[in-house]
């Protein structure tokens, strides 16, 4: 029979994951960004309309999954490990995902609701705006050189709302956001001796892709520089919160045999307690 209150706190860790994404999901079903005016000198944002290196669809299709899949195998590593004997496997190792996986997807949906609200709120302009933008120039006085707010744009639509999210990089936030959060990961659960050069080796790489997709904004005019350094600032941040506050990966390892005492209801991502989700020292 299904516990009540376990029941119950995975309804409030359901909840608390909607609350935290409920910005993101407002935000871009409004999709109003304030509607930001600019200089017509301004060279910074005269850049070419160029075709995404890593589209949205791609860096969620390709990051969402690759997090989950990692996070996955490691628990089942960890929990099957000192556990492999033991009738109550299939529930703890239950358990050990739902926490894992439930600390990512909250991570993911505050990281997310955060750059949104940036985003929309600010409504910087893209380097590529005017190109996207297409004004009515004969209807603009660039001779003063001051500031211009009254324009029309002839361009999508749809795009003109996209040009003007630039600060800060949602791409590079989410791409740190995944691979901080595995970073910390790996941290804890590769103890290993023969992981002690491996594990750098393996941090080095997942940090250079997150830093390559926000290098590629700016490379392809979606971003400036100063929006890329944010959003990997921010999504580094979250990151760290997540894995330190949220999740419970580095609590102190346990024996097996106190793992095959553990309380089964003990599966929320309420519970903080350094019940069975850990490898043990490898040495």
């Amino acid at each position: 029979m299904f516990p009540t209150s376990r029941a119950l706190f995975i309804l409030l860790d359901i909840s608390c994951l909607i609350l935290v994404g409920l910005p993101f999901f407002i935000l871009n079903i409004q999709r109003n960004p304030y509607k930001r005016g600019f200089f017509c000198n301004d060279e910074s944002i005269r850049y070419p309309l160029k075709e995404d290196t890593i589209p949205d669809v791609l860096l969620g299709g390709v990051m969402i999954p690759f997090t989950i899949i990692v996070v996955v195998c490691g628990e089942f590593l960890s929990v099957y490990l000192p556990l492999a004997r033991n009738q109550s496997f299939g529930r703890n190792y239950m358990s050990c995902v739902y926490k894992a996986v439930g600390s990512y997807l909250f991570g993911a949906a505050a990281n997310q609701s955060l750059t949104d609200i940036a985003k929309y709120t600010i409504g910087r302009l893209r380097p590529n705006f005017l190109a996207v933008c297409k004004p009515q120039w004969d209807r603009i006085n660039c001779k003063t050189g001051g500031y211009v707010e009254n324009f029309t744009c002839t361009g999508d639509p749809f795009l003109v709302k996209e040009s003007r999210l630039s600060f800060y990089s949602g791409h590079s936030s989410f791409s740190m956001y995944c691979m901080i959060f595995l970073v910390f990961y790996a941290q804890a659960r590769l103890k290993a001796r023969w992981a002690r050069l491996f594990r750098p080796t393996l941090q080095f790489f997942l940090v250079a892709t997150a830093v390559y997709v926000g290098l590629s904004r700016v490379s392809d005019y979606k971003h400036h520089w100063s929006d890329v350094l944010m959003g990997l600032l921010l999504g580094g941040s979250v990151g760290i919160f997540t894995v330190f506050c949220v999740s419970n990966f580095f609590s102190q390892p346990i024996e097996p045999a106190v793992a095959q005492g553990e309380d089964p209801q003990r599966n929320s991502l309420q519970d903080h307690s350094s019940n069975g989700n850990h490898y043990g020292t490898a040495d």
